[in-house]
């Protein structure tokens, strides 16, 4: 009897290590999964998009498009970036703000947005004539990665006619001759 109770209770044992060992490698499969997805997604990635983040932050978008960028010295994360800005930018043409580009993009097409750089111009400060000196690749690349970003901010205020004084922050941008000393 002694014999048939030690073999009982050695399969028993058995049988739960086994079911722990199971239970623990299920559990590390199941932990590392997100892992696994992180890293098959990223081979995925359009190269595209991290060439586009490059664009933007080295041809300064950044500057005018993304609020607290300059006082960040260009540490504002990336979640902030390309939301536009409430402060104008004033001069002979009027007041014009930089786009929340962001959301202009979830309703634009790369197609429309490839059509405005090669077709649009407009009052300083937004330099559309560098845009079209870029090849249409690092052009899909800009619409790529600020589309990425997905949608944030609120809009900004419209473009003002000359004789109209803004409500909001603006800068003054208009060239000045200097004094004559005498």
């Amino acid at each position: 009897m002694d014999a048939c109770i030690s073999r009982k209770l050695a399969q028993g044992v058995s049988m739960k290590v086994v079911v722990y060992l199971a239970s623990v490698a299920l559990a590390l499969v199941l932990v590392s999964r997100p892992f696994l997805v992180v890293s098959s997604s990223q081979a995925q990635v359009d190269p595209l998009i991290e060439r586009g983040r490059y664009l933007v932050a080295f041809g300064s978008c950044n500057d005018c498009h993304t609020p607290g960028w300059r006082d960040s010295d260009g540490k504002t994360p990336v979640a902030q970036w390309m939301t536009g800005s409430k402060i104008g930018y004033r001069g002979p043409w009027g007041t014009s703000y930089a786009a929340n580009v962001r959301l202009e993009f979830q309703s634009m097409s790369e197609e429309q947005w490839l059509f405005m750089v090669r077709t649009r111009g407009g009052p300083w400060p937004m330099v559309w004539h560098d845009l079209r000196e870029l090849t249409t690749s690092d052009q899909r690349a800009i619409y790529r990665f600020i589309k990425s970003l997905g949608p944030r901010g609120t809009q900004v205020p419209g473009a003002l006619p000359p004789s109209q004084e803004p409500s909001t922050p603006y800068m003054w941008v208009m060239p000045q001759n200097p004094r004559r000393h005498q």
